[in-house]
């Protein structure tokens, strides 16, 4: 579509966009329409309730969530875009406009912290019938909880810039990916402690997850970031198995439902030992990307403590975060997911810093009482947004370009959930100061 306008000083121009084959409201004129469009988005803000730092970029990533979710069921999309290379030139080009189910708990807890608890619920809710009503569970969906077309090129189309590959459909969504269990596992226990319900189909479902999760850790899979090499056994997959252990015994407990409590308890306990001691590296004084030796450091280890399966404050996490903060530095704040010299992926050619990971490693300095550390780091990171306070799934650390699908929910459920840990740290800290205790 092309159209060209000429404008003098003074001029208005009014552009409406409606869907292929829909009705223009006539009896409303352009500006009716502006100004219902911007009162309904004042009303769903109304349930905004954030009072850390950064607020106007918090308040802008809730905004890019409620955008990025599908109005009829609520499930949310990785990105609205596919194939913006990371970096241009280079074949890391994906397709993001689906659902992954690990985006479903992060980004629950993150709505949930700054008071949007229908968007969290319609989220939840989707996640599991879309479970309910499956095989074995998939790593992601399509908007309508069915399967991801089978990925293939397009090349009728150039790319961004000139960037090629273009794909549609994704080929991670057949992989394996252990920690959809722990994923599923605490979606559910979020959908309880927000007031929801589990019927007996569902909770026999969940169960047989549990059971399934006691054994998949010791497995291969291609780990949180969907590496097209050989599977590992990657330590977060590993740690997100100990979270559906976890998880199906405290609702088994809270709900008196049925099940093996005290072997799945047992299980947990002794699989959360486990990931410490058969993670670390002795060498490097870190936790390290596999059990049992190999690979290199990895920063999805700043998620573990996220998801509860290690304190951040345990000396071997400690030390993990320096080494991350020192050993994937991309400078500026900024992070590698990992190396890849010691962490090969299958693919040719490198990639940006991945934005998500420096939020996570935030929350880890926050966590760890490093407060100047992780104000310093959050408000460097969120300078970084774009004039209209969106961020992209990388960053480009000699240039500062974005790269990557834009914008990227992944990026913007950092900042809220870095946000919001840092505001309740930093509270903490002055509680701890004046002798009075925080809710």
């Amino acid at each position: 579509m092309r159209t060209v306008h000429e404008l003098h000083a003074g001029d208005r121009l009014d552009l409406v966009l409606c869907w292929a084959g829909g009705h223009r409201h006539h009896r409303f004129s352009e500006e009716e329409l502006l100004a219902a469009t911007a009162r309904s988005w004042r009303r769903w803000m109304e349930h905004f309730h954030y009072g850390g730092p950064e607020g106007a970029l918090v308040r802008r990533s809730a905004l890019t969530l409620k955008l990025c979710d599908h109005w009829s069921n609520g499930a949310l999309v990785a990105a609205p875009t596919s194939s913006l290379p990371a970096p241009v030139g280079g074949v890391r080009n994906w397709d993001y406009r689906y659902t992954w189910i690990r985006d479903a708990s992060f980004s629950v807890y993150a709505l949930r912290r700054i008071g949007f608890e229908e968007e969290a619920g319609a989220f939840l809710g989707w996640v599991l019938d879309t479970f309910e009503h499956g095989r074995a569970p998939k790593i992601m969906y399509d908007l309508a909880g069915g399967a991801v077309p089978d990925e293939r090129v397009d090349a009728d189309l150039e790319g961004y810039r000139r960037s090629a590959p273009v794909r549609w459909g994704n080929g991670a969504a057949d992989q394996r990916q252990h920690d959809v269990y722990g994923e599923v596992l605490d979606c559910a226990y979020q959908w309880v402690r927000g007031g929801g319900r589990l019927d007996e189909h569902l909770w026999i479902r969940l169960a047989s997850l549990a059971n399934l999760a006691m054994d998949a850790w010791r497995l291969p899979d291609q780990g949180i970031w969907e590496v097209r090499s050989e599977g590992r056994v990657f330590t977060y997959s590993a740690g997100l198995c100990q979270v559906a252990l976890d998880r199906a015994a405290r609702l088994a407990e809270q709900l008196d439902l049925p099940g093996p409590v005290s072997k799945w308890r047992r299980a947990a306990e002794e699989l959360r030992e486990r990931v410490l001691e058969r993670s670390w590296d002795d060498g490097a004084r870190t936790l390290s990307e596999h059990l049992d030796g190999g690979g290199g450091l990895d920063a999805s280890l700043l998620a573990l403590p996220l998801r509860r399966v290690m304190p951040a404050e345990h000396p071997r996490m400690v030390a993990t975060t320096a080494a991350i903060a020192d050993r994937l530095s991309a400078g500026g704040g900024l992070l590698y997911r990992y190396l890849h010299a010691d962490s090969p992926d299958g693919l040719p050619g490198d990639e940006g810093a991945f934005v998500l990971c420096s939020f996570w490693l935030v929350e880890n300095l926050a966590r760890q009482r490093q407060l100047d550390k992780a104000a310093e780091l959050y408000a460097s990171l969120c300078a970084r947004a774009s004039c209209v306070g969106l961020l992209p799934e990388q960053i480009d650390p000699s240039s500062g370009e974005f790269l990557g699908n834009f914008p990227q929910a992944f990026s913007h459920i950092g900042v809220i959930a870095a946000g919001v840990t840092l505001a309740r740290s930093l509270d903490e800290a002055q509680a701890a100061r004046t002798g009075r205790t925080t809710l």
